[in-house]
């Protein structure tokens, strides 16, 4: 049997979990990298395609890349000399299921369709 305590210690670590996937994407830079990995979902993209798109820097690209991947918000595959980095739609689902169970259901802040007409 879980224990009120330890339940609220779960949501907590979600909670700080969640905070930091959005601390993360939470520059300019990483933003624009998430947007681009998904429009090539799922194929993903390799690094020399992300820097070419985005013009960023390959040091500076790199770091961004590293705290996506820290955060489980990329995966990362080597492909002989390549690494094809993909957005983790898993995690991605987590978030957003996090914020619509608080926004769409508990306190109805919006109502679910027009959060879905938002994202066509």
């Amino acid at each position: 049997m879980v224990s009120a305590t330890s339940k609220v210690q779960t949501n907590s670590d979600r909670v700080a979990r969640y905070a930091d996937m959005f601390s993360a994407m939470g520059t300019e830079p990483r933003l624009r990298i998430m947007q681009l990995l998904l429009s090539a979902h799922p194929e993903g993209l390799v690094v020399s395609e992300i820097q070419d798109e985005l013009e960023i820097p390959g040091s500076t690209l790199s770091h961004h890349l590293d705290k996506l991947k820290n955060e489980e918000l990329v995966q990362v595959e080597r492909k002989g000399t390549f690494l094809r980095y993909t957005a983790n739609t898993e995690a991605l689902r987590e978030i957003l299921q996090f914020l619509y169970a608080e926004c769409c259901t508990r306190n109805k802040a919006l109502k679910p369709q027009d959060l879905v007409q938002f994202c066509k």
